[in-house]
């Protein structure tokens, strides 16, 4: 009876083992995912940020006087480049984001600028990259809510407090800055008139017979 009873302990205490090792080997998996899915995000930070010197170049060419456009981009570019934590590096590219949507605001006054193809590749070049960051994004935070969420749930907490697993933070963006980085620089392309407006510029013209001498259609009607 004895030795039942000391198998059955035994038992008991392996199939625990299991499950701890279990728990632990899933949060670390977990953590390992989260870390994957940042050196995506990571890649296409640093491609963005390589990318804004040769801009600010190209338009220093054209609007070297905007300097203070300039510099909040190179600012921006800084602190994305110094950010330590995921938090640090979602805040500087918001930075960024507000930065060259700014510059690109700014471009819309020099039309040489605006048809030079340096920048317009570059500009295409950023919005690319910015899309990609986004989809990495989304990645990126359903696999640190994945491990976040194993790391507060019974009875894995008590893994994660044993062995010091900590709480990964989200790549935040800020709504202004959800939007992607689109300026249009089509070239001599004339504005849609709506069908609404269309039907009220089209009028019968004036009876000649009717219309005083030195009199004409008035601008507008």
């Amino acid at each position: 009876m004895e030795l039942i009873v000391i198998l059955v302990i035994i038992g008991i205490v392996v199939v625990l083992g299991f499950v701890l090792v279990g728990m632990y080997n899933g949060l670390v998996s977990a953590r390992l995912r989260v870390k994957e899915a940042w050196s995506g995000i990571d890649v296409q930070l640093k491609r963005r940020a390589s990318l804004i010197p040769n801009l600010v170049e190209t338009v220093k060419g054209y609007a070297a006087h905007e300097r203070e456009t300039l510099e909040s981009v190179t600012r921006a570019r800084a602190m994305l480049d110094n950010a330590g934590t995921a938090q640090q590096a979602g805040q500087a590219n918001n930075m960024l984001t507000q930065a060259l949507r700014s510059l690109f605001a700014v471009a819309e006054a020099y039309p040489d600028l605006k048809a030079n193809q340096n920048f317009l590749e570059l500009q295409r070049e950023l919005t690319d990259t910015e899309e990609k960051i986004s989809y990495a994004r989304q990645f990126y935070n359903r696999n640190v809510l994945n491990y976040n969420t194993r790391l507060q749930t019974f009875p894995t907490v008590l893994i994660g407090g044993m062995f010091g697993f900590q709480p990964e933070e989200f790549f935040e963006a800020e709504e202004e800055a959800r939007q992607d980085v689109r300026v249009d620089f089509s070239i001599g392309e004339r504005p849609t008139i709506p069908p609404s407006q269309v039907a009220t510029q089209v009028q019968t013209p004036p009876d000649v017979g009717t219309a005083g001498a030195g009199s004409g259609p008035t601008p507008g009607t």
